[in-house]
């Protein structure tokens, strides 16, 4: 008799700490796919910047170009580390592109660039929560696989570490260096 409610109770617990797995997993999915979405806006939002800024800046083709072809990279990024690289030289290269507005006013002006501007600060808000609640659940997910006993549960049903959303390197952290002289 005692035997049979402890396996009930067994089978209660691994049940328990199967679901608990499963759950995190989802919402690790569910996290990315927000990032994804917002980063599409923010993707979405940069051609109309840059056509904007080259009716002031034209002859500043090679800061247009860079924003760009940061903007390709990272849409074809894969996987977090990846991506976490190719955003930061997105993010990058838009800083380079704001700093035009700084040398030429009548850019600043322009009320789409305004607009386009203040979207894409909403963007870079939303961006910079979505990852954080990714990285959040994360820790969550990689913690939960690796503690006792839910690490041996997890290792038989080939539940693995995720990649946390960060920065590389020290040097992508940093702002670009602008220079128009």
């Amino acid at each position: 008799m005692w035997i049979w409610i402890l396996l009930i109770v067994v089978a209660v617990a691994l049940v328990a700490m199967y679901n608990s797995l499963v759950r995190l997993r989802v919402r690790v999915d569910s996290a990315w796919a927000d990032i994804d979405v917002q980063l599409k806006r923010r993707w979405d939002l940069i051609p109309n910047l840059v056509e904007t800024v080259k009716g002031y800046a034209s002859h500043e083709r090679e800061t247009l170009e860079a924003v760009i072809e940061a903007r390709n990279r990272a849409m074809g990024a894969q996987g977090p580390a990846e991506r976490a690289e190719a955003e930061g030289m997105l993010t990058g290269a838009l800083k380079s592109l704001f700093a035009l507005s700084e040398a030429y006013p009548q850019l600043r002006a322009v009320e789409s660039f305004t607009q386009l501007q203040g979207s894409l600060e909403e963007i870079e808000t939303a961006v910079q929560n979505a990852r954080r609640y990714y990285n959040a659940v994360v820790r969550d997910y990689n913690t939960k696989i690796e503690v006792f006993p839910t690490n041996l549960l997890a290792g038989a049903f080939g539940f693995t570490r995720r990649e946390f959303f960060s920065l590389g390197n020290e040097e992508e952290r940093d702002a670009p260096a602008v220079d128009f002289s």
